[in-house]
């Protein structure tokens, strides 16, 4: 059990989530809001053994270093490695601190996001249609970029609805090629396809001014990532062309707000990985997460 457990930050959980931490520590204290500044996180964390976060705010080396009681930091959101961390995951290790993160809570919604936007540009039941014809999902060629956990779940769902899925990522996943989905250099890959679907981590940038130009015109683009993907500057040149097609779900993965202001770019806003039963399955491994660290 915790001896004070702090939630520095409102985290969007189930209901019921509060009380669940509440009965893991002696002292439970849960702040609705946003820190301003790392002098604010220090303050709410200073005296805590555990800490409870989602990945708006960066716990840097200097909170760490001024939490000395820390022992625990719950990661309510994603850990997909210590580069795009949102926790300096280096600092806590070197002050034996737990960190855990959540993983496999949202790829479903994503994939969902992925096939209704696609299927409804390729018919045109929203008014706009990327090809003269309408078309299914059929044999419609779609290229995956990284195959972590979100891109399996969008290639596969892909897959089901009979699209010709094939994929780049740093290292060969045989699970995915047996399901009938190819590996293609970076270079093929967006040779290839008339649709691209970009699934990494936070921070990595892959599609510059020369893969736009691989890529082509009268294309449609996918970010399903937390962050921008793409070089910003060369996105917008590969968006002048009128019969190129954006999509991303919120405001942090467009990345320039300016983009909204293209015909062709779709953003509304959310995330596609936050449904309820995302945020149940989110909430359960949280607290899952602590029981495993005691």
């Amino acid at each position: 059990m915790f001896k004070r457990l702090v939630a520095v930050e409102a985290l969007n959980l189930a209901p019921g989530a509060n009380e669940e931490f509440a009965k893991r520590a002696e002292e439970f204290i849960c702040y609705d809001d946003i820190p301003s500044s790392e002098e604010e996180v220090i303050r709410r964390a200073k005296d805590a053994d555990g800490i409870l976060v989602t990945l708006t705010t960066q716990i840097t080396e200097n909170i760490i270093e001024h939490c000395p009681k820390l022992r625990y930091i719950g990661m309510c959101c994603s850990l997909y490695d210590e580069n795009s961390a949102s926790v300096d995951i280096r600092c806590a290790k070197k002050h034996g601190i737990v960190v855990y993160g959540v993983s496999d809570y949202g790829d479903a919604g994503v994939g969902e996001y992925v096939v209704s936007q696609l299927a409804s540009l390729l018919h045109g039941f929203n008014g706009k249609r990327w090809g003269e014809q309408k078309l299914e999902l059929t044999g419609f060629p779609v290229g995956i970029i990284g195959m972590g956990a979100t891109g399996k779940v969008v290639a596969r769902s892909l897959k089901f609805f009979g699209a010709d899925v094939s994929y780049y990522s740093r290292s060969h996943k045989p699970e995915i090629e047996a399901e009938g989905i190819a590996y293609l250099s970076l270079e093929e890959l967006l040779e290839k396809n008339i649709c691209i679907c970009t699934c990494l981590n936070k921070f990595v940038t892959i599609l510059n001014e020369d893969e736009f130009k691989t890529f082509g015109n009268h294309r449609i683009l996918f970010n399903t990532g937390l962050t921008p993907a793409s070089d910003i500057n060369a996105l917008k040149n590969w968006l002048a062309h009128k019969d190129n097609y954006y999509f991303c779900d919120s405001d942090m993965a467009l990345g320039d707000p300016s983009l909204k202001e293209f015909e062709n770019v779709s953003c509304f806003g959310g995330y596609s990985g936050g449904s309820y039963q995302a945020i149940q399955r989110l909430t359960k491994k949280t607290v899952e997460n602590i029981d495993r660290f005691f």
